[in-house]
């Protein structure tokens, strides 16, 4: 019983790990279909990030897991609310388009 215990613990304690050690990998292995589609709803992202800078509230940031996308998103967000000169929709969406298919490393960008 006492193995028993103590292999499951080990696993629960590994199990971490080994996700944190493939999602850089997860990126380089993602279609580029996906790739666009995320940075679409990472435009999303910056969009409420100006939203909320423009209301005065404070910045959100996602936990960081390890992943990309949390990665993205934050790096975002933090840009947006230091970068007074992104003052509309338009340039939010720009801006986070942008970023996130650089950081992504889309080869052929969506139209």
């Amino acid at each position: 019983m006492n193995r028993w215990l103590m292999s499951a613990l080990a696993c629960l304690v590994i199990a971490p790990a080994w996700g944190q050690g493939r999602s850089a990998a997860l990126a380089n292995d993602m279609p580029e279909v996906e790739k666009i589609r995320f940075c679409e709803r990472v435009r999303d992202q910056a969009l409420l990030a100006l939203y909320s800078r423009d209301q005065g509230r404070p910045m959100r940031l996602i936990a960081e897991d390890g992943s990309a996308g949390a990665r993205i998103s934050n790096h975002i967000t933090r840009r947006i609310y230091q970068e007074p000169q992104i003052n509309s929709p338009s340039q939010a969406h720009a801006f986070g388009r942008a970023t996130c298919i650089e950081m992504m490393g889309v080869k052929t960008p969506p139209e």
